[in-house]
């Protein structure tokens, strides 16, 4: 159905059958990480993805991510992948940077290889916001990655 007339319009597509997804845990902050990582994985197989489908890397922390996902991505054996990760507010600018570099190697890598990486590195304050946000953040990037895997096979057919 489109909004406008005589315009065609692509409508998300949610269903992960036969879509492989990868996903890049940080293990830094890994009481937060996995709430990610379990809220990511419980959404995608109800997503469709099935669980052989998964592949689940760790590395140490938020900026070892990219570097990972580059990988990943090249091997031509994922649709999607996934970021996750949490950077929880220190007394030092190590902070910003790490949350501004990792969320950018992040965003290069999905537009230097085209798979689509949902970024699912939470920066927050504290961990009460990062706890509060983890369930709902690691479902939230299975469903962008399964959309947007899905959304570039259309575009590309």
């Amino acid at each position: 159905m489109s909004r406008y007339e005589n315009i065609p319009e692509i409508d998300p597509n949610l269903d992960g059958t036969g879509l492989r997804v990868g996903v890049v845990m940080a293990r830094f902050n890994i009481d937060i990480c996995e709430g990610l990582l379990s809220a990511c994985a419980g959404e995608l197989k109800k997503l469709g993805v099935a669980a052989g489908d998964i592949t689940i890397a760790t590395v140490p922390g938020a900026l070892e991510i990219p570097l990972t996902l580059q990988t990943m991505a090249q091997s031509g054996s994922f649709d999607a992948l996934v970021a996750l990760g949490a950077v929880i507010r220190g007394e030092t600018y190590h902070f910003e940077v790490v949350s501004n570099d990792a969320c950018r190697a992040i965003m290069e890598v999905q537009l230097d290889t085209g798979i689509p990486i949902a970024n699912g590195v939470l920066t927050c304050e504290d961990d009460d916001q990062a706890l509060a946000r983890m369930q709902q953040k690691g479902a939230d990037c299975a469903q962008a990655a399964v959309e947007m895997a899905n959304l570039l096979r259309t575009l590309m057919a």
